[in-house]
């Protein structure tokens, strides 16, 4: 079969996909040897929801590597897959979609139905992740594809919550999370964005109660007074005044001796009736900046996660203003009684965390308002009452003169002159504020105090912290162990739950406490319905089964009493209600189980037994807390081993600049996009190149295109090898080549093989492709075939066979070591080339060695041509030699040696170097460009061929230009302010462009040389 001029990327890919996937070349112990070492890899579940992005594409690239280069090495290798379930993203698209077919809503549709709806949904629209994933390419098991809402992974995370429990380990508390008022549920952090938007800062009066006063001093950094005046309030900025009303304190430095006077005493919040103003202590605390505008910090501990801080360490009360929308809290008792509730407690009087969060400090007029529009009224009702802080207006321009209307004055703001008085007006800075968005809703998230279900993380976390410092799992790079160990040493307890209805919904139950006792006419039951008890339990069943009744003063549960069978409904007749916790799981804490949970566990499966612990874990550095720290303490809790031997954490993937990809800019790369244009293996190969281990991947298309160009050279050099029927010979032996050239390549293509092994050894995954470009493109393509038309062309017809099968073989080496980056292409050439037992996909990877088919003399000499082919194209380059140009070269000396090289090579050398002619001579000529070789020396005379004159000033004007750019760049990268200010990214572009320009001046001037020795 003749091959096709070039590679259709576009049709031949999905064929070869269909192959693989017909052959079940991805199953797990597919291509394993007897008795292989099992090799794990599980994928970082994307979204159920989600499309291939870039970060994807480059995540899953790598995994994609190592699993078939395991694979082609014989272990036995499973690369598992799956979805994770992702509660908001799954439940915002469908009730997107109730709402565009004018559908009943979430709430109208009830738990039940709409649950039902996602599954729906799932079903038919679930798997567009997974197509776009094997279009990269990916081999991972198709077959075993997971989701966290599958049965077995369902029941895992209950036992596990269950187990927790049990334990103590997880609880349910009040505590303050991100939270979303428009999916009203708490997010995690990573659903987050900070976004810097144009905001304000009102500066305001706290008055100091009963009419206080002290003097208030300021002073500059040599300790003189600047400001000196008698205060009977204590000032403060905020950017969200609306939170004022659950104020608990004013904090303060506690070296900050402006406000010395007054620490312990009492201020008044200036808003709200002013018949029930409440007071609130100010207190030290080291939270606060005294550097930073008047160094006193107002603490609203239920709205800011700094003030809940200051809060717990200070014993302050968190009042809760808001509802779950976001609005101001309507509910409790008149505004008048709960201020007088607040006032006891500021008083010194006990509270608890409960009987704080009952009480609504919105002022009856405020209830029910929009946070936004609640912030305006406040804003409104402090300055009517004159306690904002006030500063000067901005002047004014000067008015236009010209005659007062008769009988008027201008006043003294207007008339100008010595009496001029500046209007006062409330103090509010214009500045730019990070404010919280939700990810997906796009709302501004609230801080809010809330009831959650929590993990005791600290207790976890000892452990995981153990297996890092102990070497059982290592992470990569090495510079990420310091993010890891900050996070563990400073754990939070870590929020697992979420008020949504798509998720492992929470598996407690709640009842009344419940006394039965029996008479003559049985058995009589009484629920006190002030009392809630809670069970945990894996289903409703085992929790019924589990519930406390009292019987005169013993309790039993339901299981051990006289009755034999009971359900939710016989409890409800006898006036027992139970009910299920509605809350939902963190994704986070489902897919930390995601190692153990894919493997079958809690099963005694073979997958737990031949594939746990796994081997390597790819994901970003972004989620190494979020998501590797917690796998890692899930399963050392849950089954007491590290989940992984190795942590490898990339970077993101940036446009060409280094910046951050985003659609707000515009700079996002669709990889399905590259795909369709380039083909996947051009963007697999780019992006391998650019995973450097710590590094930065900077994309751009131009790159992607020059990769593709790549696989063109690869696929002409099959073609040239087709045409000179070079196919592979059974029994071919390497080391039995007698030709120079065949020997060279041979050696080269083990060194190559070396070099990919051990970068893949070290996840050094840039330079594995950097070496496959240096041997495929460079020692292959450019060298050894152009070596081996002549030998090809021999009369000789055992030259012609070895080359021919050594062409083959080394083509053959070329595609096997490609293939993990490459697989499209390669096995395509594959297939094409020859028949095969099988597929390049199965096919051993090579276990030959350096030492195995070196070969010093033929290394030496083919080393020695193609350095003089080197130096002669060079100096053509830079001496602007007409490229088509054939021009002399003369032989200045060379040692027999150097002449045997040389006559052996001759027609190479002279062709690809386009030499006319080769004389020799005793002392180079003037005009002459020496060229070093080893043995001796040629030089090329061009003083006759090229403008020396015009060469000289052509090379004096671009290192003057360069020299200026230069210049530039080195005073803006010595400039600290630009250092200190400019994105990481700019200045990190900036050195990039320096250095590149240094090393472009370094050519310049040693061609600037050269043409100075000419004359």
């Amino acid at each position: 079969m003749t091959m096709e001029k070039t590679f259709d990327a576009a049709r031949a890919e999905p064929a070869i996909f269909a192959r693989w996937m017909a052959a079940k070349a991805f199953a797990a112990g597919a291509n394993a040897k007897p008795g292989a070492e099992p090799f794990c890899i599980m994928i970082p579940p994307p979204n159920v929801t989600g499309s291939l992005h870039m970060g994807h594409a480059f995540n899953n690239t790598l995994q994609d590597i190592l699993t078939r280069w395991h694979r082609m090495r014989g272990f036995d290798v499973l690369w598992q897959p799956g979805q994770d379930h992702a509660g908001i993203a799954t439940q915002l698209v469908v009730e997107k979609q109730l709402a565009a077919a004018g559908n009943e809503g979430r709430r109208e549709l009830g738990r039940e139905a709409f649950v039902n709806k996602v599954w729906a949904w799932k079903e038919q629209s679930g798997g567009t992740i997974v197509n776009q994933l094997q279009r990269l390419g990916c081999s991972a098991d198709w077959d075993r594809n997971a989701f966290t809402m599958d049965k077995n992974f369902h029941d895992a995370v209950l036992k596990v919550f269950v187990d927790l429990y049990n334990k103590g380990l997880i609880y349910r508390g009040k505590r303050l999370v991100n939270w979303d008022p428009h999916f009203e549920t708490a997010i995690s952090d990573l659903e987050v964005e900070n976004i810097e938007r144009d905001g304000h800062m009102w500066h305001f009066k706290y008055p100091l109660a009963g009419g206080e006063t002290y003097e208030y001093v300021e002073k500059d950094e040599d300790g003189n007074v600047t400001l000196r005046e008698t205060r009977d309030y204590i000032s403060i900025a905020t950017t969200r005044p609306e939170t004022m009303l659950g104020d608990g304190a004013v904090a303060v430095h506690p070296d900050d001796e402006r406000y010395a006077p007054i620490v312990g005493k009492l201020c008044e919040i200036p808003v709200g009736p002013k018949a029930h103003r409440r007071l609130i202590p100010i207190i030290t605390d080291d939270y606060p900046d005294m550097n930073f505008g008047s160094g006193a910090v107002k603490i609203t501990g239920a709205h800011d996660f700094n003030d809940y801080g200051v809060a717990q360490r200070n014993g302050i009360p968190c009042y809760r203003l808001m509802d779950t929308k976001g609005a101001m809290r309507a509910d409790g008792a008149p505004y008048a009684e709960e201020a007088g509730k607040a006032a006891a407690i500021a008083q010194g009087g006990e509270f608890t965390v409960e009987s704080v969060d009952a009480i609504n400090l919105v002022p009856d007029e405020f209830r029910g308002l929009d946070r936004f529009e609640a912030r305006k009224r406040v804003v409104e009702a402090i300055n009517a009452e004159g306690l904002a802080v006030m500063v000067a207006a901005p002047a004014a321009p000067a008015p236009e003169p010209g005659p007062l209307p008769s009988g008027t004055e201008a006043p003294d703001q207007v008339r100008g002159g010595a009496g001029d008085v500046p209007a006062l007006i409330p103090h509010v800075e214009n500045k730019k504020i990070m404010q919280p968005f939700g990810d997906r809703s796009k709302v501004i998230i609230e801080p809010m105090l809330t009831d959650q279900w929590y993990v005791d993380a600290a207790k976890l976390a000892g452990p995981a912290m153990d297996a890092i410092n102990e070497g059982r799992t290592q992470i990569l790079p090495e510079r990420e162990k310091k993010v890891y160990f900050h996070w563990m040493e400073n754990i939070e307890p870590w929020c697992i739950s979420r008020q949504l209805w798509w998720g492992h919904q929470v598996p407690v139950w709640y009842y009344h406490k419940t006394t039965a006792r029996k008479d003559d006419h049985g058995w009589e039951w009484t629920s006190d319905y002030s009392k809630v008890e809670a069970v945990c339990a894996p289903s409703e069943e085992e929790a019924i089964a589990k519930l406390k009744v009292t019987i005169g003063d013993i309790p039993f549960d339901i299981v051990e009493s006289e009755w034999e069978s009971w359900s939710r409904d016989t409890l409800t007749k006898k006036g027992v209600a139970v009910w299920r916790d509605p809350d939902v799981l963190d994704t986070w804490f489902s897919s930390g189980l995601w190692p153990i949970g894919t493997l079958g566990w809690p099963n005694d499966t073979e997958e737990m037994k031949r594939y746990f612990p796994t081997s390597v874990l790819i994901t970003g550095f972004d989620i190494l807390f979020f998501w590797v720290a917690r796998m890692m303490m899930m399963q050392l809790e849950v089954v007491d081993m590290e989940p992984f031997h190795t942590i490898y954490l990339h970077a993101l993937v940036r446009d060409e600049k280094g910046v951050k990809m985003s659609k707000t800019l515009g700079n996002v790369i669709d990889p399905l996009d590259v795909i369709d244009e380039f083909g996947a293996d051009a963007l697999r190969f780019t992006m391998t190149s650019m995973a450097a281990l710590g590094g930065t991947l900077k994309l751009s298309t131009e790159r992607i295109a020059g990769y593709r160009n790549f696989g063109t050279k690869l696929w002409n050099a099959a073609r040239f090898a087709e045409m000179n029927e070079c196919k592979p010979v059974a029994g071919f032996d390497p080391k039995a080549t007698t030709q120079t050239a065949n020997k060279w390549i041979v050696g080269e293509t083990a060194r190559a093989r070396a070099a990919v092994d051990a970068a893949y050894d070290s996840y050094r995954f840039n330079e594995a492709a950097l070496a496959l470009y240096a041997h495929v493109r460079g020692t292959f393509c450019d060298w050894y075939v152009e070596f081996a038309k002549p030998l090809l062309q021999s009369d000789d017809a055992a030259v012609v066979a070895e080359t021919r099968a050594t062409m083959a073989w080394a083509l053959d080496q070329c595609l096997i070591l490609l293939h993990p980056i490459m697989p499209y292409m390669t096995e395509q050439l594959w297939g094409d080339i020859a028949q095969r037992p099988k597929m390049l996909v199965h096919t051993d990877w090579p276990s030959y060695t350096e030492a195995d088919f070196a070969d010093d003399a033929a290394d030496r000499e083919m080393r020695w041509a193609i350095g003089l082919i080197e130096q002669i194209r060079s100096v053509r380059a830079e001496m602007h030699v007409n490229a088509g140009a054939k021009i002399p070269m003369l032989r200045l000396s060379l040692d027999e040696a150097g002449r045997a090289a040389y006559a052996r090579n001759a027609v190479l050398i002279e062709r690809l170097a386009r030499i006319a002619s080769v004389a020799d001579v005793e002392t180079a000529p003037k005009g002459a460009i020496t060229l070093p070789v080893e043995g001796g020396a040629f030089c090329l005379p061009l003083g006759d061929i090229i403008d020396v004159a015009a060469e000289k000033a052509r090379l004096e004007k671009s290192i003057a230009k360069l020299g200026g750019e230069m210049g530039g760049l080195e005073k803006k990268l010595t400039n600290e302010k630009f250092i200190a200010n400019a994105p990481e990214e700019v200045v990190a572009e900036n050195r990039e462009r320096l250095a590149q320009a240094a090393d472009e001046m370094g050519k310049l001037r040693a061609a600037l040389d050269r043409m100075a020795a000419i004359g």
